[in-house]
């Protein structure tokens, strides 16, 4: 990496890395003088896991995630990525928060959790966030199930439920293929706008995004709804 563009991610660094302490930014230095092994990575894999392990935590436009517990990651790196940094730099440097997560403490609102993806995951995972963070005006992939499934996948619902029509398989929440089926469209909107209304067994509350009766438009929404119903054959289509 050329030395005179270091300040310019150093300054990237700092919402990144709450704290910013000198053995974390030693740490990332390190990484993006050596790389951390971006020849044998899988994107694809890497963006599946940031989803099921990261999304809840932080925002990534092309991972149609909007955690807000941890730093939006387009936010933190938009600026790296204007001043010339390229895609190795940025997943050293996530990988480094990967491996060194500061703060390091048991309470996870505010500290990363330590060895939350390890080994080639954890690779994966830092080469598919530096190959999209901070890129200007990136969403999320179109995908195959009609409007309601481009709402699913938007707002990164597969990072935390199963849903066999849509290919995800997140267990932060209900398998939505054992727990829809008979479920009405009104109760499922519920669910989805009111999810401290109604928790499943076993899950707990304040764990589902509370904002999703005021960022999903009601007519998105309506094809959310009306795609899990018929996904998981069995909900009821009033109701």
């Amino acid at each position: 990496m050329r030395a005179a563009s270091r300040p310019s991610m150093a300054k990237s660094l700092t919402p990144l890395f709450r704290p910013v302490t000198a053995l974390v930014l030693c740490g990332a230095i390190g990484v993006l003088a050596t790389g951390c092994g971006t020849e044998n990575v899988d994107k694809a894999r890497g963006r599946v896991l940031f989803v099921q392990k990261c999304g809840q935590c932080h925002t990534l436009a092309e991972a149609a995630t909007s955690g807000v517990q941890g730093p939006d990651l387009d936010n933190a790196f938009s600026e790296a990525r204007a001043n010339g940094e390229d895609q190795d730099t940025i997943a050293g440097v996530v990988k480094a928060q990967i491996d060194f997560p500061r703060p390091s403490t048991t309470n996870p609102a505010v500290s990363m959790p330590k060895e939350l993806v390890t080994g080639q995951s954890a690779d994966d995972v830092a080469a598919y966030v530096g190959s999209v963070a901070g890129v200007p005006g990136i969403g999320p992939p179109t995908v195959p199930g009609g409007p309601g499934a481009q709402v699913f996948a938007n707002n990164g619902c597969g990072g935390c439920h199963t849903l066999a029509a849509a290919n995800s398989g997140g267990t932060t929440g209900p398998d939505l293929d054992k727990v829809l089926p008979g479920q009405s469209a009104a109760e499922i909107t519920k669910s989805i706008v009111d999810p401290n209304a109604k928790v499943t067994p076993g899950y707990p509350a304040n764990v589902m995004p509370q904002t999703f009766k005021t960022a999903i438009p009601a007519p998105m929404l309506k094809q959310l709804v009306a795609y899990l119903i018929s996904s998981t054959s069995g909900g009821k289509s009033k109701g």
